[in-house]
């Protein structure tokens, strides 16, 4: 890079003779990334790890890619500002591409609560690759939860940028699922996924166009 943080020009894309699509052929099932938004204590989690599950069943190749996970490696280095925000989104983002590219089925599940950084995820990938889903829930409700007591940390002062408390949440404009979690439960939710996934996407192959 040079002095302004800028590629330089001696720096090329290598190609791959094995494409997506010969990736997708041989796991029997097109490649897409699931984006969970939501609060925490909404629920992303828990039905993003019964997705991954019900999908493995089905035989499908499915990798989720945990915020709170991924703060443990690759993102430990990042704060909760927003500035660091926009990082773990761009590098969740982009792992999450490698994936797509190698046929895999991406679930991502993080608070993501800028549009904007949405919008820059979503940009990385072709058109019907990137599924948006907000995990509807009302603060007060995620709050009454608080299954990691992080709103009551927040509340006193403990924790700083916490989403919802002193850092705005956006909610997503369009959304291609909206599991609101007030009042479903998540066998229902994850349920509503599936049958997203392989009626409306027909994740598998097999399916005739």
């Amino acid at each position: 890079m040079n002095s302004n943080g800028e590629m330089e020009n001696n720096v090329f894309w290598h190609g791959s003779t094995i494409k997506k699509e010969d990736w997708e052929r041989q796991h029997g099932h097109k490649s897409i990334i699931i984006w969970f938004t939501g609060l925490s204590g909404s629920g992303k989690s828990t039905i993003a790890n019964g997705l991954q599950h019900k999908l493995f069943e089905k035989n499908i190749s499915v990798y989720l890619l945990d915020g709170d996970n991924l703060r443990h490696g690759i993102n430990k280095n990042l704060s909760f500002s927003a500035e660091d925000r926009q990082e773990n989104i761009r590098r969740t983002a982009e792992i999450g591409k490698l994936f797509v590219d190698a046929g895999i089925v991406v679930i991502a599940a993080l608070i993501s609560p800028f549009e904007k950084e949405r919008l820059n995820a979503r940009a990385l990938f072709k058109q019907g690759e990137f599924i948006e889903v907000y995990i509807k829930c009302s603060l007060q409700e995620c709050e009454n939860r608080d299954p990691k007591g992080l709103y009551k940390k927040a509340r006193k002062g403990e924790i700083i940028h916490f989403t919802g408390i002193d850092q705005p949440y956006e909610e997503p404009r369009n959304p291609e699922i909206i599991i609101d979690t007030n009042k479903l439960s998540i066998d229902k939710s994850v349920e509503i996924l599936l049958d997203y996934l392989f009626d409306k996407i027909r994740l598998e192959l097999n399916i005739k166009e």
